[in-house]
């Protein structure tokens, strides 16, 4: 016992000692070095940046996709362009078509002309590492934590001045703020994760992001909500990594406040929506024409193209006993695949389509130009959206603008911000179930001419907030800071 001590004695003070000069001569030189170089490449980007003017990177992985967060990159950096031309522009891609490819897309399907010279490309290879399909299991966090892998790659390959993401990729915002050492903006499309979800889970609703086999297992359905819960507080923690947050909505703007906590930082900037032009559209529908019904969204589960085939059947049973009437409406389901796995659901719908037995009233129409979206405008009478909390709604304005009596989905963006439902100005119409969509088509279709006027005049006269104009005013308002630094 004696000799225990005596050890315990003559031990402990010496390991302490270790532990101090392990400090004194490993950690905080290691410290001080790290401050030195940190403070080092700072003061060189600072001196480059004045000298040759600023890399501003954006990171958008799919940015040839084509969908309206494509559209918020192409016009973000048109307007940085146009305030800043001394600005070096840079996009972290896993697209591999050519630069001039890629922008002769962007002119053609969003009216939008960049200068090749004027933008650079650094190509990313690791795209498994955000792919959905590569996590059967905790997509969320797995797609979230590859996301973080491929902005390591991005920050390898360059280290920019200013780091903007247009995609929703919040894991990335700490690699830029403290190891490229460089102020962080973001453009939040949608959150991550929102209270809805969870609540959507708690209370067992199967949906796209829940299956079945968790909804009916009360066990199964407890851990997804910790798993949700757990994951919702890795979302608030690298959100405030940003310096500067632009939402596109009421809707995105209160979650994120909710889940982030940073409103000073937070600025809602409503995304371009091309409505100048589409408000000078006139229609081409006579009378004997077919009633189009105009669908404008990516085909991706969470734009739920299954509802509007769903509505397309509740309104042949309704119209049952007038077959002449229902041989004249078509809905045309207009998106971009960006994959295999896009193309794979569009062949999904198509077979759902014939199930319903409504195939010869759906007609899909892929990857469709600018050209070719303006003429179906012209000839289509009214609009369908059917995701649920939607972020914004871009298609929505669009068709609104061009002149389409629009039904949306009662909820998200659609409701908070774009449809006005209330008599007196009305801009378009709400629905959440199959059956409520199809009486609101059958509403719209026998409305006076002078009523359907009015609804029209009243929404394209509404759009005009959300322009392209009135986008890019918003966001170099917004990104002043940063590109001032």
């Amino acid at each position: 016992m004696f000799w225990q001590c005596f050890t315990l004695l003559i031990v402990l003070p010496s390991l302490f000692i270790g532990v101090l000069l392990f400090g004194a001569f490993v950690i905080i030189p290691c410290a001080f070095i790290f401050a030195s170089w940190y403070m080092r490449i700072k003061e060189r980007k600072l001196q480059r940046r004045q000298r040759d003017g600023a890399n501003v990177a954006f990171f958008h992985p799919y940015c040839n996709a084509g969908g309206g967060g494509e559209r918020v990159l192409w016009v973000a950096i048109k307007a940085i362009l146009s305030r800043y031309p001394d600005t070096h522009i840079f996009i972290y891609t896993l697209e591999t078509a050519e630069p001039k490819t890629i922008l002769d897309k962007v002119q053609n399907q969003f009216n939008v002309k960049i200068e090749g010279s004027s933008v650079n490309f650094i190509r990313l290879t690791l795209k498994k590492s955000i792919e959905a399909k590569t996590y059967p299991y905790f997509t969320l966090l797995m797609q979230s934590l590859g996301s973080m892998v491929l902005g390591m790659e991005a920050f390898v390959k360059f280290n920019p001045d200013i780091y903007i993401d247009t995609t929703g990729c919040a894991f990335t915002y700490p690699i830029f703020r403290y190891l490229a050492q460089c102020p962080v903006g973001c453009y939040t499309h949608y959150p991550t994760i929102t209270p809805a979800m969870m609540r959507r889970v708690k209370h067992r609703i199967t949906s796209y992001n829940n299956s079945s086999i968790i909804a009916r297992n009360p066990i199964l359905t407890w851990c997804k909500l910790m798993y949700y819960r757990i994951f919702g507080w890795l979302y608030s923690v690298v959100g405030r990594c940003a310096d500067i947050v632009m939402v596109n909505g009421t809707w995105t703007e209160e979650h994120i406040n909710e889940l982030w906590g940073i409103p000073l930082n937070t600025h809602r900037v409503y995304p371009p929506c091309e409505v100048s032009e589409l408000k000078k559209l006139h229609s081409f529908v006579k009378d004997s024409d077919p009633i189009r019904i105009l669908s404008v969204a990516q085909f991706r589960p969470e734009k739920d193209h299954p509802l509007m085939l769903q509505a397309m059947y509740e309104l042949r049973n309704l119209l049952v006993n007038n077959e002449l009437l229902w041989n004249k409406i078509k809905l045309l389901l207009v998106g971009s695949c960006r994959n295999e796995e896009d193309k794979e659901r569009v062949q999904n719908l198509k077979d759902l389509a014939k199930h319903l037995s409504i195939e010869d009233n759906v007609q899909f129409i892929v990857n469709a130009s600018y050209a070719q979206l303006l003429q179906l405008y012209q000839t289509s009478s009214m609009a369908i959206h059917a995701m649920w909390n939607e972020h914004f709604g871009i298609s929505v304005v669009e068709c609104m603008a061009a002149g389409l009596i629009t039904v949306a989905h009662r909820s998200g963006g659609p409701l908070a911000d774009i449809i006005e439902t209330s008599p007196a100005s009305q801009t378009g119409f709400l629905a959440a179930e199959p059956d409520e969509y199809a009486r609101a088509i059958l509403e719209i279709i026998a409305l006076p001419t002078h009523e359907k006027n009015n609804i029209i005049e009243a929404a394209r006269a509404s759009v005009d907030r959300f322009s392209g104009m009135e986008f890019e005013k918003s966001f170099l308002r917004a990104m002043e800071p940063l590109m001032m630094l």
